[in-house]
């Protein structure tokens, strides 16, 4: 099963300020863990929301664009980690695993990914057929 693991913003990471070279050490140590596990299939932090921009839609309107940054920061991202594990229980252990030199308090989500038996028969042959092309065509692109 896929996984997305996603790190929430904080005061900290809305401002810009980049983290520190000990939590930059012990986060590239553990990236590293995913990787020879073979669990790792993307990760990445993100720029504050400042940087940002978001597009609302409507029933009747055209689309809206919102300039960051945005209010609420413990509903932001600060970055992600997408992996491949076997379990909830096993991407549960690894999220353990991140690192916390400074002790600080933060959450860390944990959301299964949709794979394409979760749609059932909405999910036409032909509709099926298409997303296996799309993610070729992106394996072609990643490789």
């Amino acid at each position: 099963m896929r996984v997305m693991v996603i790190m929430k913003a904080n005061e900290d990471s809305e401002a810009g300020v980049m983290p520190s070279e000990r939590l930059l050490t012990e986060m590239g140590a553990f990236n590293e863990a995913l990787v020879r596990a073979g669990v790792l299939l993307a990760g990445e932090g993100l720029h504050p929301s400042s940087e940002g921009a978001r597009v609302r839609f409507g029933a009747d309107t055209r689309p809206q664009v919102i300039a960051g940054p945005f209010a609420e920061t413990r509903e932001l991202i600060a970055g992600f980690w997408l992996l491949q594990v076997k379990s909830m229980d096993e991407a549960i252990a690894w999220v353990k695993r991140v690192p916390n030199p400074e002790g600080r308090q933060y959450e860390i989500e944990i959301r299964p990914v949709f794979e394409m038996e979760d749609f059932g028969p909405e999910l036409t042959p032909e509709l099926r057929a298409q997303e296996v092309s799309q993610r070729a065509r992106l394996d072609a692109h990643t490789d």
